[in-house]
């Protein structure tokens, strides 16, 4: 499948006809490009970084074609579209647009002790490349390709290392980089290395552009 790489923690998945995109959020300037694209959209969680409830309400109610997927405090907001939302949660296995996801995670890092955990889910799709949201929950399944935030007020470079190493997946794919200057998603790709600190290496893919995985 192909992966086009958008803003922040926004990715796009293609195959065959089947495309989806994962986490829309504010900080993603071609969101609206990328759900317009998209037959299904998935939500690791309601934080607006990844979660754009403007775009997707206006996109429903433009598009009875369009699925959304996601935890249920995202997906309760719209409650009389129980056919075009589902809500997920970890252990839940479901098939997305010809994709076949299964979810996994509970809760949201910890960013500081007075604010709140929220809901957050990952998605493994297709059994190869899984996304994590906000959190570094390590699936039960072997991972061929990870996208590893690298960024934000919950993030730590320590516990990015050994959850790549714990995860263990052959590829690595930054996302959640919108709070690094390119200096400091250098510095990340350094540390996050087979000279340094990981394995495997971490690709930078520019936004707008797309790879196979």
């Amino acid at each position: 499948m192909q992966l086009i790489k958008h803003a922040h923690a926004c990715v796009s998945l293609v195959k065959d006809d089947g495309r989806i995109v994962i986490d829309p959020g504010t900080l993603t300037p071609d969101a609206a490009a990328a759900v317009a694209a998209a037959e299904a959209v998935l939500i690791t969680h309601e934080h607006f970084d990844h979660f754009d409830e403007n775009l997707i309400g206006q996109a429903l109610d433009a598009r009875p074609d369009l699925r959304v997927y996601g935890p249920l405090s995202v997906v309760e907001r719209w409650s009389a579209r129980r056919g075009q939302v589902t809500a997920v949660a970890a252990g839940d296995r479901v098939t997305v647009a010809g994709f076949g996801i299964a979810v996994f995670g509970e809760l949201h890092a910890a960013i500081h002790r007075d604010i709140p955990r929220v809901v957050n889910v990952g998605y493994l799709v297709e059994e190869r490349l899984y996304h994590p949201g906000d959190a570094y929950h390590v699936p039960s399944a072997p991972i061929d390709t990870l996208l590893l935030p690298t960024s934000g007020p919950w993030t730590k470079l320590g516990e990015a290392a050994d959850y790549v190493r714990e995860v263990a997946p052959k590829r690595l794919i930054q996302i959640h980089e919108i709070m690094l200057s390119q200096i400091g998603q250098q510095s990340m790709a350094r540390f996050l290395s087979p000279e340094m600190l990981t394995e495997v290496p971490l690709t930078i893919v520019p936004a707008g552009d797309m790879i196979t995985v």
